[in-house]
């Protein structure tokens, strides 16, 4: 049975790995930014890589520093409780200082309901438990 990497045309390969270590590079950022969030930026890149080549796919899984951060959120274990507080209040914080720039209702009603559903998402995951 072939590869589902290799049935992908090639431009679409090469833009799937573009995107994949961008998102690495703004992952690796995040962790000493406090604005990028690290853990969306590391599941983009391993999500690209897995559909353009399994190398980087498995190199980024199997990082020591990296690894951990996707392989927790993968195998179902969850986000730590620190992530969750920190990537809700710095999105809401950065949603708020957004709709007080943005005068549209419409764009107003964009962020901040997005902003709802973001956070319903990341308190449904399952919470990690470090010993």
């Amino acid at each position: 049975m072939p590869s589902p990497v290799g049935n992908r045309p090639l431009i679409l390969r090469y833009a799937l790995l573009a995107i994949g270590w961008l998102s690495v590079v703004l992952g690796v950022i995040g962790i000493f930014v406090p604005v990028l969030p690290t853990t969306p930026f590391l599941l983009l890149a391993a999500a690209c890589f897995a559909r353009s080549s399994p190398r980087f796919y498995q190199w980024l899984v199997e990082h020591p520093r990296l690894g951990p951060w996707i392989r927790d959120y993968l195998s179902g274990n969850g986000i730590p409780l620190k992530g969750k507080v920190y990537a809700i209040g710095l999105m809401w914080a950065s949603i708020l200082f957004s709709c007080y720039l943005v005068p549209l209702p419409w764009a107003r009603g964009f962020m901040l309901t997005s902003a709802v559903l973001v956070t319903v998402y990341i308190l449904r995951q399952k919470t990690l438990r470090k010993p």
